[in-house]
C-alpha cells in the first residue's frame, strides 16, 4: 500500500493499461497481425511519455 501512495494511483494506473498494450499487441503479432501488434504496440511508449510530461509539468509549479 505504501507503494500506491509513493507512486500515485493514476501512475499506477497508467503503468498497468502500458502493460496491458503491450500483452495485447504482442497477441496480435502471434496471431499474424504484425502491421496491427505494430502499431498499437506503438501505443505504450507514448503514454509513457504522456505520462513523464505530465510529471514534469507538474515539478515546474
Amino acid at each position: 500500500m505504501n507503494y500506491i501512495k509513493r507512486i500515485g494511483l493514476i501512475n499506477l494506473i497508467m503503468l498497468l493499461l502500458c502493460l496491458v498494450i503491450i500483452l495485447f499487441a504482442e497477441y496480435l503479432f502471434l496471431k499474424g497481425e504484425e502491421i496491427h501488434a505494430i502499431f498499437v504496440g506503438l501505443w505504450a511508449p507514448t503514454l509513457l511519455a504522456v505520462l513523464i510530461y505530465f510529471r514534469l509539468v507538474n515539478n515546474g509549479k
